[in-house]
């Protein structure tokens, strides 16, 4: 019967007061600068811009001379490749989900590993999926970076080149040739199979490090096969590799 009882009123004795209490010592007020005392404040607000004017202005002369950006500046997207020169980008379209200016799209297809006699199309990625499309419109990307934070695979990173005025709109839609890193050293240009006794997930451990004696031999076959069926195009590749012999022997 006890706990039904209502609690006895204190009369607000112990509540804490909201009467501003007198401390003794007035807090000291913030003094204004010198050209704020000594003049009328219509004119000493105008400080910072007098003391602006009477400093050395840098001229940057662009673009002759380039600032060096940032390390981490957010500038044209790449699509990065395997050591082997498989593409990383698994059209899994993350990154056109996570931009904000719908400014990316992405279009998967999947590796086929038939063989091309049989109207294979080949192997592009270590996964089971690529990029078959890819486009940027960077009329519309605003360079957040939330895209690249997105790509589970490391496949889009931004580097830090940053022209890209051009007096045409479409010329500003860069398509996947545009965006795909080169092929450097040690790298062959997809399709061609993965490294031999290796998985999906050994590319992303690092246990690939160059393209294999097998992928080159396979890409080498595939190659003279290409030659073979179409005689016209063996024969253009023959006239180009005379045309670059004739003008080292001109420059020598």
């Amino acid at each position: 019967m006890a706990d039904n009882l209502p609690a006895e009123q204190s009369g607000g004795a112990d509540l804490p007061s909201t009467e501003h209490r007198e401390s003794g010592t007035t807090p000291e007020t913030p003094r204004a600068g010198w050209l704020a005392e000594n003049l009328p404040p219509a004119v000493g607000g105008f400080g910072v811009s007098f003391a602006t004017m009477f400093r050395k202005v840098y001229t940057e002369e662009y673009p002759e001379e380039k600032r060096p950006t940032a390390p981490r500046y957010h500038g044209r997207h790449q699509l990065n490749r395997h050591p082997d020169g498989l593409e990383k980008c698994v059209g899994c379209e993350l990154c056109a989900w996570a931009c904000p200016a719908d400014a990316i799209l992405v279009e998967g297809a999947a590796n086929d590993d038939t063989p091309a006699e049989e109207g294979g199309t080949g192997r592009f990625s270590p996964g089971e999926r690529y990029g078959r499309v890819y486009q940027i419109n960077y009329l519309r990307c605003i360079f957040c970076g939330l895209c690249i934070e997105a790509c589970p695979t490391r496949a889009l990173t931004m580097t830090n080149f940053y022209e890209l005025a051009d007096d045409n709109r479409a010329d500003l839609i860069f398509t996947k040739d545009q965006l795909l890193a080169p092929v450097q050293e040690g790298m062959l240009a997809p399709p061609h199979p993965m490294a031999e006794s290796m998985q999906e997930r050994d590319y992303y451990l690092g246990k690939v490090s160059q393209a294999t004696e097998g992928q080159r031999a396979w890409v080498a076959e595939q190659s003279e096969d290409t030659t073979s069926a179409d005689p016209d195009a063996a024969g253009a590749a023959d006239d180009a590799a005379d045309d670059a012999a004739d003008a080292e022997g001109g420059a020598a």
